[in-house]
This record gives structure tokens, C-alpha cells and sequence, in this order.
């Protein structure tokens, strides 16, 4: 790469469907510099909500086979033979297309499937021609063991999974703690791994919860925001809730949807708080409905990272979140800026919210913490880091002898 040449970039993702690894890219596409990074993104599907935040002329897809390459329809589907067996053919040679008409310094592929297609395809196109990171933003072993339930395909999947992190140059992880599991579990060299967290749009959060709540609530209400799924731990949440001393004073407010919401409306039931728990679905503006809440409670039994509880703190409410990996133990540091419970630990959930509930001084404590903490997961901060660790492995391919 020449002393005044721009370094180029390779994002890779199924689609712009999804959430926080798909936020992530776009605030790289809109916030790198442009003046030292060309920065492009390559999908397999040219579609997703987050689609029109992308310029066009920078994002590269198949004009072909679109219906063999739709990861976004579910595990049972793709794992179909009659869905795996052509996209196994026409996903590499598809990525290694993009490579060879953009000529990236640096590819990086989003989630695990998309990894072990990237992989495939910068072996194809040559490893000495580019450097390959592989972002991992989920916690994968708990992820494999929720979307399969054969033995012998979690095994597999496992050291797939292992296969390519270990190949690639670089494995970026979203928090310490799945980087220490990943080296231990995967046998991975530490200094081959790197850390950096999601980043959070703090002021067009702000300007969002600022708005007016579309929803109309008659009583004080605790929040949590998520999938109506196991992972989420909301079941804990509606026990913790119903045991507690608040529980005929306020309302539980869940926003999201999800395979889970008749089992929980039936849990609400039976514990007698289903007159107490409001399941409005999804809502435009979260953050609004968030500002107004008394508390946050993200329950989970397990995290990527938790994007949501960084956006509850910059929406100004106090927030209780589990000790789960991975991720919300790592922004929430227990009682400076929130408060942090054991994972699906009901009694736990319950004493926090009674002790937040009835200390208003410890709220708008923990309220101003927050949002100054908040603030250390903004865009223009995390995008920085995301350049400097471009810039070190694109380095590494100087150092090798690569020419652009």
C-alpha cells in the first residue's frame, strides 16, 4: 500500500437484516474516515431495513442465486440440503468476486456463518493478498447449543467454528470476557484476538427519547426491551415482578416480539400480575418509551453484548441488568452506574427492583452515571478504535511483501 493511497475495507454480511452487527457496519460505512479508509460493504443479499442508511455505489451483491443465499429465514431452513447444498457452492465464489473487483487490504466478515464463507473465500483468492478479520458478536456456544439440537451438528458446527477463527488474522471479539472463552475453548493465541465494543448513537438516542411517547400507561412502569425468547430471561423478570413489593403499584412493561409471548401472558396468569404486565409488541422509538420508565431490567440469560442497556442508560433510567455473558457486566459497573444481579436468580431481580423503587435519590444517582457512562460507547469513539486496528493488521500485509 502506497505512502498516499487510502486503505481499503471489505464489510462483509448475509443481508441488513438483524440488529447490533448490522449497526455496527453501517456506522462504519457513515463514520470511517474518508480520507485514509475506502470503505465498502459486500452482501449476499442487497436487502434489510438498514439498506437506505448505506450509499449504493458502495455496496457490492450478487446479481444472481438470491434465493439460495437468504440467512436470514431461520436455521431450519438453511440447514435444509436443498438450501445448504447450492449456497455452499455460490456464497464463496460470489465473495471472492467482490474481492477481486474491489482488491481490499482488510476483509471483515460479520457473524459465524458469514466468517466461515469469508474464510473459503480469501483462501480462494489468495491469504498473502489480504487480511482477514473475523468478528464474533455473539456468545457462540450458547448460540449453537440453542439453534441445534443434534449432538453430532453441534459438534460439527463447534469445530468449523474453531477451524476459522483460528485461520483467520484476527478474531474481534465485542467484550473481554468472550475473548478469555474463545482463547481458552478454541485454543486461540491471545495476541491474535482483539476487543472492541459495540458502538451506540448516544445523541440521536437522545433525541429519540426526547419525543413523545406514543403509548398511553396509567401507573409507573418498569421496562425491558427484547425478543419475547429464553435467552432473554423475561420469565425471570414476570416472577422477580410479581414477588415484589411494587407489584400493585406498577406496571411491567416488555417491548418486543416473539415465540415466547403466549408462555409468558400464561406465566402472568398464574403468578397474577397478567392485569399488571403490558406486551405492546415492537415500537418505533424504544428509547422514548425507556425515558420514562422508573426502571430497566434486561434479565438475560445470555448476551452478545447488550447494545440495549447502553441505549436505556442514555435514554436517563436507572438499569439492573444480569451478571449473563456476555456484555452486561462488562458496561454496567454495579452500583456506580446501574445495578448487576446473578443470572436467572428471581429473589435477586426482586430485592433490586424493590431497593431501586424505593431509593429516588440512588436512581437519579445511578440516572447520572449512566449517561455519562453511556457516552464511552459512542460512535466517533468506538469508529476510531475500528481504525486503528484496520490500520495495525493492514500493516501486517505491508510487512509480509502484499502490494495493493
Amino acid at each position: 500500500m502506497g505512502p498516499n493511497s487510502r486503505l481499503r475495507v471489505l464489510l462483509l454480511l448475509p443481508s441488513l437484516h438483524g440488529g447490533g452487527a448490522e449497526r455496527v457496519a453501517v456506522h462504519l460505512m457513515q463514520h470511517m474516515d474518508p480520507a485514509r479508509f475506502d470503505v465498502r460493504m459486500g452482501l449476499l443479499r442487497k436487502s434489510g431495513p438498514y439498506l437506505p442508511l448505506v450509499d449504493p455505489s458502495r455496496i457490492d451483491a450478487p446479481t444472481f442465486g438470491a434465493r439460495f443465499l437468504d440467512f436470514d429465514q431461520g436455521n431450519d431452513k438453511s440447514y435444509q440440503l436443498a438450501n445448504l447444498a447450492p449456497a455452499a457452492v455460490l456464497t464463496p465464489a460470489h465473495v471472492v468476486a467482490m474481492l477481486r473487483r474491489f482488491r481490499p487490504h482488510v476483509v471483515m466478515s460479520f457473524r459465524k456463518g458469514m466468517s466461515v464463507i469469508a474464510l473459503a473465500a480469501v483462501t480462494l483468492y489468495g491469504r498473502s493478498r489480504v487480511r482477514f478479520i473475523a468478528r464474533e458478536g455473539n456468545n457462540t456456544f450458547a448460540v449453537i447449543n440453542d439453534e441445534l439440537q443434534s449432538e453430532l451438528a453441534r459438534t460439527a458446527v463447534r469445530k468449523l467454528t474453531a477451524l476459522c477463527y483460528g485461520s483467520a488474522d484476527r478474531l474481534l471479539t465485542i467484550c473481554h470476557e468472550m475473548a478469555r472463552d474463545l482463547e481458552r475453548d478454541l485454543g486461540l493465541d491471545p495476541a491474535h484476538v482483539s476487543t472492541i465494543y459495540n458502538a451506540v448513537d448516544i445523541a440521536e438516542v437522545e433525541r429519540r427519547a426526547a419525543e413523545p411517547m406514543a403509548l398511553q400507561v396509567d401507573a409507573p412502569y418498569i421496562v425491558a426491551v427484547g425478543r419475547l425468547d429464553r435467552q432473554k430471561g423475561f420469565d425471570v423478570l414476570l416472577r422477580a415482578f410479581a414477588a415484589s413489593a411494587y407489584r400493585s403499584t406498577h406496571e411491567l412493561m416488555i417491548l418486543g416480539t416473539g415465540r415466547e409471548e403466549a408462555a409468558l401472558r400464561s406465566l402472568a396468569t398464574e403468578l397474577g400480575i397478567a392485569d399488571r404486565l403490558r406486551l405492546p409488541g415492537w415500537h418505533d422509538n424504544p428509547w422514548s418509551v425507556m425515558r420514562r420508565a422508573q426502571l430497566f431490567v434486561l434479565p438475560s440469560r445470555w448476551e452478545g453484548f447488550g447494545n440495549v442497556v447502553i441505549e436505556a442508560m442514555a435514554s436517563r433510567v436507572p438499569v439492573i441488568v444480569s451478571d449473563c455473558s456476555y456484555g452486561p457486566k462488562e458496561i454496567v459497573r454495579h452500583g456506580q452506574d446501574g445495578w448487576v444481579v446473578a443470572t436467572d436468580d428471581v429473589t435477586g431481580t426482586r430485592d433490586a427492583i424493590d431497593h431501586l423503587l424505593g431509593d429516588a435519590a440512588l436512581r437519579e444517582r445511578l440516572i447520572r452515571a449512566g449517561a455519562e457512562r453511556a457516552r464511552e460507547f459512542d460512535v466517533p469513539v468506538v469508529v476510531r478504535r475500528y481504525e486503528a486496528l484496520f490500520s495495525e493488521v493492514a500493516a501486517e500485509l505491508s510487512a509480509s511483501g502484499a502490494t495493493s
